[in-house]
């Protein structure tokens, strides 16, 4: 069992940044690929970014890759998502998730734990 716990979310102007973090419970953070997406209103939940266990690949969503950067630090129990450039469109709720492996992560229906969300909001 993996409990998360987001936080960094706010409101920026466009044009600038936000460093998110999710924090998880547990002795084997390590052993478990880790992720986030985002849902803004009436929209299906999204995939943003996810990183495997060891940190030795990641992988981003198109319309993210070169603004957003996702790191984690196995001996805090952390991964945070640098997000620079923000656009208008990156407002959303942005979730925190955990999984074993690393197949088809960009399906939101194979992540295993989830946070409860962080509200981003980037004004025009």
């Amino acid at each position: 069992q993996v409990q998360l716990v987001e936080s960094g979310g706010g409101l920026v102007q466009a044009g600038g940044s936000l460093r998110l973090s999710c924090a998880a419970s547990g002795r084997t953070f390590s052993s478990y690929t880790m992720g986030w997406f985002r849902q803004a209103p009436g929209k299906e939940r999204e995939f943003v970014a996810a990183i495997r266990g060891s940190g030795s690949s990641t992988d981003y969503a198109d319309s993210v890759k070169g603004r957003f950067t996702i790191s984690r630090d196995n001996a805090k129990n952390t991964v945070d998502l640098q997000m620079n450039s923000l656009k208008p469109e990156d407002t959303a709720v942005y979730y925190c998730a955990a999984r074993g492996g690393y197949v088809a992560v960009v399906l939101a229906s194979t992540w295993d734990y989830w946070g409860q969300g962080t509200q981003v909001t980037v004004s025009s």
